[in-house]
């Protein structure tokens, strides 16, 4: 499986470290940017970037963007068509669970300001090994979204 990363400098720092234990991990992992710590770049640059890789792969490849509350990169990528992308700012992690379970949320936005390395990396790997349930009320659900939804 891809990996998409992107942030904005907002959410550099936390990108690069997820970048590096992703990595070590045997994961493919491809970085949309930025590539270096830029004060005045724009996330949806980057995120968009990130977010139309996953859209023309979105069975073989995943995302995950990183910004100050990560709300602004989350509405970028599901702009997207075949992009679900959850977002996580801090709160019940079962929040990444359900994304995967009921949703199977292709893209992970995450708050940097809210979450530090390690919760980051906890809750990237629960993100990456949980499994969307396939169940057909889900299917139908996630159908209407990308095919319904103007």
């Amino acid at each position: 499986m891809k990996i998409y990363l992107a942030a904005d400098h907002a959410g550099f720092d936390l990108k690069e470290k997820i970048q590096t234990f992703l990595e070590t991990g045997g994961y493919e992992v491809y970085d949309c940017g930025d590539s270096v710590y830029e004060k005045t770049d724009d996330y949806p640059d980057y995120v968009g970037m990130a977010a139309g890789a996953v859209a023309n792969d979105p069975e073989g490849s995943r995302g995950i963007i990183f910004g100050w509350t990560g709300q602004g990169e989350a509405m970028v990528a599901n702009r997207f068509t075949g992009v679900r992308a959850a977002l996580y700012a801090g709160g019940d992690e079962e929040i990444i669970t359900l994304s995967r379970l009921h949703n199977n949320a292709n893209v992970l936005s995450l708050g940097a300001h809210f979450v530090d390395e390690e919760k980051a990396k906890r809750l990237v790997t629960l993100w990456l090994e949980t499994e969307f349930k396939g169940e057909e009320r889900h299917e139908r659900r996630i159908k209407k979204i990308d095919t319904e939804t103007p």
